[in-house]
């Protein structure tokens, strides 16, 4: 009888540590990673050549270093939600990311109908007049190009503004041949 009971016993035993060892394999469920998902807006900036003057064309155009632009979103009732200037790099390239966009409608308040690109100045004193080549005086419009930018904890929708150009304020006149 004692041989039988503490064969229970053992049995007893044996089973809680087989519980025991099963349960603290069990991992527990970690929570979800939250993805931070941003916006962006890239574009450049160029100086227009004289040769043409009063068009949209950028031929001959060389991009702006340090030259500025700005980034204005305005809510459904057309009211400035976001402003941010931001600064060219040594290609005439701004990425601008919109960290504090908030949109109160999801629809009427995004970005790419919300937000447009508008030049602010240019560094160089031989071209810094604004032009509107792609309505960047009146406010360029965002176009979607499917661009994201994809990271473990980090997501960015990548939206495109421009090219934008500011021009020479004189420019020498062509001697007609």
């Amino acid at each position: 009888m004692a041989s039988t009971q503490l064969n229970v016993f053992t049995s007893m035993l044996l089973l809680s540590l087989a519980f025991a060892l099963a349960s603290a394999n069990e991992q527990v469920p970690a929570k979800p990673v939250e993805k931070h998902v941003d916006v962006g807006i890239e574009g450049v900036v160029y100086c227009q050549s004289c040769e043409h003057y009063g068009t949209w064309s950028l031929s001959g155009a060389k991009p702006i270093s340090n030259s500025t632009i700005g980034v204005i979103c305005k809510d459904y009732k057309k009211r400035v939600s976001f402003y941010k200037a931001f600064q060219t790099d040594a290609n005439g390239y701004f990425y601008a990311e919109l960290k504090g966009f908030k949109m109160g409608h999801s629809l009427l308040d995004h970005p790419l109908h919300s937000c447009s690109v508008k030049l602010v100045s240019s560094p160089q004193e031989n071209c810094n007049s604004l032009t509107n080549v792609n309505y960047g005086l009146n406010g360029a419009p965002l176009r979607y190009e499917d661009k994201r930018l994809i990271g473990s904890r980090y997501e960015a929708v990548v939206y495109a503004a421009g090219p934008l150009a500011f021009r020479p304020a004189h420019c020498i006149p062509k001697n007609p041949a």
